[in-house]
């Protein structure tokens, strides 16, 4: 009896042992990884994802869907995000408007990034600029302004991509900086304000450069301004707004991955290095370097502080700006 006791204690012990190392295989390599991207399929951040989710598939040996879940400029993901077991099998690819702005600008957005989420890794940075339809006539920010200023009684639309956004605060500076009366007109993302753009039913929009790069090239939409320190290296011939006189918007926005809070240490570095060997590869570099985007790895501390840095940034400019939180 004694001897039976032991055993059944022995089968106990090891029956935990084998569920607390599957436990730990799960966590650490989800059969299916979900990527929710906060935009509808067609605009920039669904395209990085799929360039991403392609090779991940391969890096990490696991099946990875990109899942759109599109609205109120990224916060439908990120709850979803939020509601999402921690455990890895769900990531959010997400760009600044979402993690650092939409909690500045909303009262109650449903998540609150430093405590709900965690950085994963940084892939990249990115401007916003300025570009004028095909339909507008001028071919330079300043021969807009002026275009604004005579032609339209000094009235005039921007199109963004998310209302409260940072294009949306760019257009009330620009529109104070040169006393023109410019209103913003937001749109669900970069690819509905792209398809008006190309209609001409919007002369000039505001919104992230990959999402213009591409009829830029084209010829279909001519890009006048960036934000940035220096010129895009994608579009060199494109002066930065701080050239034309417009300062205090160098810092770049960024992309990256998050997790829910309580992600294990070791999912996170574990897709925080496979990341890095992902975008460091020729092909994929030179698929996102074509969209727009700077490519740069920033491991899961780094990409944390570079978030912090640039929400305290926009935090200033948004409290400036008297906007109130709706």
């Amino acid at each position: 009896m004694h001897l039976k006791r032991l055993l059944d204690k022995s089968v106990a012990v090891l029956a935990l042992v084998v569920l607390g190392l599957w436990c730990q295989v799960s966590l650490a390599d989800p059969s299916t990884t979900k990527l929710l991207v906060g935009f509808p399929p067609g605009g920039g951040t669904d395209a990085i994802a799929r360039v991403l989710a392609e090779k991940m598939k391969d890096a990490l040996g696991t099946n990875v869907v990109v899942e759109n879940r599109a609205g109120a400029g990224g916060q439908i993901a990120a709850q979803a995000l939020k509601a999402a077991p921690a455990d890895g099998s769900v990531l959010f690819l997400s760009h600044d408007h979402t993690i650092s702005i939409l909690p500045l600008v909303v009262k109650n957005p449903g998540f609150a990034p430093a405590t709900d989420f965690v950085p994963v890794v940084g892939i990249a940075t990115f401007a916003n600029g300025l570009a004028l339809s095909g339909g507008t006539p001028a071919k330079s920010f300043n021969e807009y302004i002026q275009w604004v200023r005579t032609q339209g009684n000094g009235k005039g639309t921007v199109g963004v991509p998310a209302p409260a956004s940072i294009p949306e605060f760019l257009v009330k500076v620009i529109g104070d900086k040169y006393k023109l009366d410019l209103q913003s007109v937001p749109y669900r993302g970069g690819a509905p304000l792209m398809a008006d753009m190309l209609g001409n039913q919007v002369p000039a929009g505001l919104a992230g450069v990959n999402d213009f790069l591409e009829n830029h090239k084209a010829g279909k939409f001519r890009m006048v301004a960036v934000i940035g320190d220096k010129r895009q290296a994608a579009m060199p011939e494109v002066p930065t707004f701080a050239e034309l006189g417009l300062s205090g918007f160098e810092e770049l926005a960024y992309y990256g991955l998050f997790a829910p809070a309580g992600t294990p240490q070791a999912v996170i570095d574990r897709y925080s290095d496979a990341l890095a060997k992902i975008i460091a590869q020729p092909e994929v570099k030179d698929r996102l370097t074509s969209m727009g985007i700077n490519v740069v790895h920033m491991p899961p501390r780094q990409f944390a502080n570079h978030v912090r840095s640039y929400t305290q940034t926009w935090e200033k400019i948004v409290k400036n700006s008297g906007f109130q939180a709706q």
